[in-house]
């Protein structure tokens, strides 16, 4: 499986001058640690996202082709490069 950044699902907040992304509801603050994997194929197929829900509370949705124990591990990954971030 490859990943890239995709110029999808996304649009730029002019008061927050940031760009925002559909967590469809599931992700409820603002944080670095958010994001999306799509589908190259179906930009509007989400494979996994993972964000901020409170303070010291994420949330993680994941769907094929990834198993629990590949999502949990990226999501691990989104913490070890920017604990200075916030």
């Amino acid at each position: 499986m490859k990943f890239r950044r995709a110029a999808v699902n996304y649009y730029y907040f002019y008061n927050a001058q940031s760009y925002i992304l559909n967590f469809h509801g599931r992700v409820t603050q603002a944080s670095v640690k958010n994001f999306q994997i799509i589908h190259k194929n179906n930009p509007e197929y989400v494979i996994m996202q993972f964000g901020r829900i409170s303070e010291n509370i994420f949330s993680m949705d994941y769907s094929y082709p990834l198993c629990a124990l590949q999502a949990f591990g990226i999501a691990l990954s989104s913490f070890d490069g920017k604990l200075a971030c916030e």
